[in-house]
């Protein structure tokens, strides 16, 4: 995986209802995994992932 830069991840955090999220594509996009991916680990591994990671 290469280095992703602070500026390239800036750019994908977005604000919704008061909140800095990035969107599941994009994490997928970040670390060049397909969305299903991101959101299988989330599913299978929920204790893994910090509170407030997925609302």
């Amino acid at each position: 995986m290469d280095d992703i830069s602070l500026p390239e991840v800036e750019k994908k955090i977005i604000n919704l209802r008061n909140q800095q999220v990035i969107l599941d594509s994009d994490v997928a996009e970040l670390y060049g995994v397909k969305t299903k991916e991101i959101n299988q680990a989330v599913s299978n591994n929920p204790k893994k992932f910090p509170d407030g990671y997925i609302f």
